[in-house]
């Protein structure tokens, strides 16, 4: 609990997703030899999502924050607040079947793109947990900021 009010403060500080963007290179690494259990700065649950990459065919891996909604897992497309949305997205988009890795487990999930006020609800879990997604949302105003609900397929 004490970790996660100070990534919530140190994730309100408005010079820190530059800093923030680069360990993603270090989380990605992290999460796949720890098999999801460790993320590399433990800022916000994490997960590792495996997509299928639109144009290649091949297994595509980002590591996420996320948020839990019911039996989901809900991840957003930031990409830091940037000008184009994460490849993931788009991976997502064309094929709706992933995985995440989470607690050392592959668990196989259907990607359900949120909308309307759903959508909103959702976004709003995500500010609370990481202030920082009020900021991006403001940088990339431009674009929508999609966000999926990843539901376990059973």
């Amino acid at each position: 609990m004490v970790w996660r009010k100070f990534w919530r403060t140190v994730g309100s500080i408005p010079g820190f997703t530059p800093i923030a963007k680069r360990t993603v290179t270090l989380d990605r690494w992290v999460s796949r030899i720890t098999r999801g259990r460790i993320v590399a700065l433990g800022m916000a649950p994490g997960l590792l999502l495996t997509t299928t990459g639109r144009r290649s065919g091949q297994p595509r891996s980002c590591p996420l924050q996320y948020v839990t909604d019911g039996e989901g897992y809900v991840v957003v497309g930031s990409n830091w607040g940037g000008p184009n949305a994460p490849a993931w997205v788009h991976n997502l988009r064309a094929t709706p079947r992933a995985t995440i890795t989470i607690g050392g487990r592959d668990v196989p999930v259907d990607a359900l793109e949120a909308d309307g006020d759903e959508r909103e609800r959702l976004w709003q879990l995500f500010v609370d947990q990481w202030p920082g997604y009020a900021r991006y949302r403001d940088r990339a105003a431009h674009r929508t900021l999609r966000i999926f609900r990843l539901v376990p397929v059973r």
